[in-house]
């Protein structure tokens, strides 16, 4: 009667209230409510599913389960596409397991697939639906295959390819390296394409037809490989094996021929061709060969597999998804369609094409391949690390490559050696002597220019490898990434590729180790001598080092200790954190005779030119061996120490020496003894200098027996030399015009002890880097001693327009500095 005047609502609730104990007729009471529910007005669809499912509860606990099947799969479409997904995954799940009952199987496995991937059910109820899924899977009797399974979740804005066209990777971190990169340090080493006629990327153009000219490029027998990142959303272990690529291999005889001039001619796209799925044929007949991993994610794992595909033939190579195994059961697949990849070393393309493109490959005819290795590079060293690395290069191909060229990203940390040298310890650049130099780069000029041509007659071919020494300094401390490529052409002149590059990539991280500086300052006395002072701080926290030696880079530069070796390194060894300071003599013989290969070495290492005015110091130690580091735990190396650009010039560009007796017995029954002297000017500038030297003749008395020493006058702003301070503080300045040396008040009428004879004022011209000897005279007449400090020196530079901008001073005037001279009465 409710329902004939269209009172729905009320209907449903009496249809509700008559239900009874009685399975079956609970069940048709509740699915007429549902009906009822679903007629009134609004319609109240929550109810209408809820009272749905309840009937099919009773249906079943009466054995009517193609019934309590209905009124499910009616429920369900209330529920899809809302976000109540645990009564979702109940609905299934049960609809699942009744069909299970009733013997079908595939639909049973279809609907408690949907509840797979239920990450919001707690991990009973997760293993709960796996292991049912299971064992209906095992129970249809075939391999069930289930297309974009949801276990595990496959992420397709990760996927990377990575391939190899004229481009090669000797590992798979140099194939992450930015693509930059490697063309900025390939670009002097590629040949360039207005002038290279032959290059291969020309001729490729003709070879690949016109459809499949915004493919990429890939070698047959080479293998392109896909990084894919799976997910297990459960919080269960799943099991997965036979993961692979699904691929495609066309194999077009008509369009892809290796005859470049028969294609020129007409190339046809409407040839038949023949696709080859993995799948479908024998794994070792057939024209490409796929990787087969498997492997097991714990419960919220993530991981980044990679899965590989070589073909064997030339032809068009498609990748169309991945194929997994699940629990040993279930073959799950995943298309690759909409999504683009992340292409790694493709060609730049004009414009974004789907991801169908972006996974197809042109495989061209196999030509040679390079691998390379470089051993043993460390992947953690200390500042000033030196090592005797080899690198291996090896062909396997048949075909020989030649015209080798090498660039490394960082030469001060890789620099090249002879291959003579190959099984030395250390450079012998590094050991002064007068004989030749090995082990240093083989050729200076191109290592200025960071690039190494391999000899002409270089070939790699077969099982031979090359081996070629290298030497390993670790130049300053930081995370350094170093890449090395390796440029060679085909011997083969019916390649297709006429070139290739073989790119290698390290990562090295470099600790702090023995800091070392330098302080010289020219000696007042001699010319051409310095004091330095180094100091050595241990900044490690743990090492100690065994200073083995100091050297200076040039021939022309002798070093003499001012202390004993056992007086400056008490225990012959720097520990943690110790520091020490010595000091030394420095000396400049003149000419340097240093090898050109020692001062290129040198100077490859510390990325550095030579300079005249400076000096470079290499201080070389040993690791210490104790309990840590015992002794043939480790290939023996050195550490070098590399100070460049101690500069030892002055503030002035002009200095001098004056020489000659220093003490001299006359008779003075003579009225006067006259002296010979001599004064020694050097320019250490580049330019012309103008020097002018005056002599003052003391207005009193200089003679020290009388207690009245002289002191150089105070020097202006524009003043250089070296000022001896005496011990007697009784000192009068009394004139800072003429820079002459008084003392106390004297009488006018009190004669000189002694004055300049020679010419009072002198004028010379020095080349650059130059020196000269002017000759001096002066007579005293009584016995004592005197300081003939008394002239002053000017120099001018002699600059041209242009060199006059420069900010060095070019002009100075400069005060003599003491020189003691004693004069004796003779017996």
């Amino acid at each position: 009667m409710l329902k004939a005047r269209y009172q729905y609502k009320e209907a449903a609730t009496v249809y509700f209230r008559v239900c009874t104990e009685e399975p079956l007729h609970s069940a048709v009471m509740l699915e007429q409510a549902s009906y009822c529910y679903l007629l009134s007005k609004p319609p109240m669809l929550h109810k209408y599913g809820f009272h749905l499912v309840l009937s099919g509860d009773r249906y079943k606990k009466c054995d009517q389960i193609k019934h309590a099947i209905r009124t499910y799969r009616s429920a369900m479409s209330v529920y899809k596409g809302t976000t109540w997904s645990h009564i979702k995954d109940h609905v299934h799940f049960h609809i699942g397991q009744w069909y299970a009952l009733l013997g079908l199987y595939d639909l049973a496995a279809n609907h408690v697939l949907e509840v797979l991937a239920c990450s919001h059910q707690s991990k009973t109820m997760q293993e709960l639906f796996l292991r049912d899924f299971l064992q209906i899977v095992q129970k249809t009797g075939k391999t069930f295959e289930v297309s974009k399974l949801q276990l595990p979740e496959i992420n397709i804005s990760s996927l990377r390819v990575i391939f190899e066209d004229h481009r090669t990777y000797a590992s798979s971190a140099a194939a992450s390296v930015k693509e930059k990169i490697w063309v900025s340090l390939e670009e002097e080493m590629i040949p360039n394409l207005s002038t290279a006629r032959t290059n291969w990327l020309e001729l490729q153009s003709k070879l690949i037809p016109k459809k499949y000219k915004e493919s990429n490029v890939c070698v047959a027998g080479e293998a392109v490989k896909v990084d894919i990142e799976f997910k297990n959303p459960l919080q269960i272990p799943l099991l997965l094996s036979s993961v692979s690529l699904i691929c495609e291999l066309s194999e077009n005889s008509d369009e892809m021929q290796s005859d470049a001039n028969s294609l020129l001619s007409g190339l046809q796209n409407d040839g038949e061709s023949t696709k080859l799925n993995h799948r479908d044929v024998n794994f070792e007949n057939s024209l490409l060969s796929v990787s087969d991993v498997g492997f097991s994610l714990r419960g919220g794992e993530t991981t980044v597999v990679q899965l590989t595909v070589t073909p064997r033939v030339e032809g068009i190579l498609q990748i169309v998804g991945v194929k997994w195994k699940l629990s040993g059961f279930v073959v799950g697949f995943h298309k690759f369609e909409t999504n683009p990849a992340k292409m790694i070393r493709k060609r730049v393309q004009k414009a974004k094409h789907p991801h169908s493109d972006n996974l197809k490959f042109v495989v061209v005819k196999s030509v040679p391949k390079l691998e390379g290795v470089i051993h043993p590079l460390p992947k953690r060293a200390y500042v000033g690390d030196l090592r005797n690395l080899v690198l291996e290069l090896r062909n396997k191909s048949e075909f020989a490559v030649k015209n080798l060229k090498m660039k490394i990203s960082h030469p001060r940390f890789l620099n090249i050696g002879k291959r003579e040298s190959l099984n030395a310890e250390f450079p012998a650049c590094l050991e002064k002597t007068n004989s030749d130099h090995s082990g240093v780069p083989a050729n200076p000029t191109d290592v200025s220019h960071s690039m190494f041509l391999f000899p002409e007659d270089t070939i790699i071919q077969g099982e031979t490898p090359l081996l070629w020494p290298l030497w390993f300094r670790a130049a300053v401390p930081g995370n350094i990434s170093l890449c090395i490529t390796i440029y060679y052409e085909m011997g083969d002149i019916s390649s297709t590729m006429r070139y290739r590059t073989l790119r290698m990539h390290y990562n090295l991280q470099v600790l702090p180790s023995l800091d070392v500086s330098f302080q010289i300052s020219p000696c007042p006395s001699r010319l051409q001598e310095f004091l330095v002072r180094m100091d050595v701080v241990n900044k490690t926290s743990s090492e100690s080092f065994q200073v083995h030696q100091l050297s200076s880079v040039g021939h022309q530069w002798e070093i003499s200790l001012l202390q004993p070796v056992d007086a400056i390194f008490p225990s012959q060894s720097l520990m943690a954190h110790q520091a020490l300071s010595c000091f030394f003599m420095l000396k400049n013989h003149g000419k340097p005779s240093t090898s050109e290969d020692e001062i290129s070495y040198h100077f490859r290492l510390q990325g550095t030119d030579g300079d005249t005015s400076t000096v470079d110091f290499i201080l070389i130690s040993r690791p210490l061996k104790n309990d840590n580091n015992p002794v043939g735990s480790d290939p023996p190396h050195l550490f070098s120490h590399h100070a460049c650009h101690c500069s030892t010039a002055s503030t002035s560009s002009i200095s001098w020496l004056v020489d000659g007796p220093r003490t001299i017995y006359h008779d003075f029954s003579v009225p006067f003894c006259e002296i010979n002297l001599s004064m020694t000017l050097f320019n250490s500038s580049d330019v012309v200098a103008s020097v002018h030297i005056n002599t003052l003749d003391s207005s009193t008395s200089d003679n020290l027996n009388d207690a009245t020493p002289v002191q150089p006058a105070t020097s202006s702003d524009n003043q250089e030399g070296w000022h001896d301070l005496s011990l007697v503080t009784d000192i009068k300045v009394t004139s800072d015009v003429l820079k002459v040396r008084t003392s106390k008040s004297t009488p006018v009428e009190s004669v000189s002890p002694f004055i300049w004879s020679g010419s009072s004022s002198t004028r010379v011209q020095l080349e650059p880097m130059s020196r000269s000897e002017i000759p001096l005279q002066v007579s005293v007449f009584s016995p004592g001693t005197y300081d003939l400090s008394n002239y002053v020196l000017h120099w001018n530079l002699l600059l041209s327009n242009d060199e006059g901008n420069r900010d060095s001073r070019s002009s100075g005037k400069c005060q003599g500095y003491p020189y003691y001279l004693t004069v004796l009465q003779s017996d």
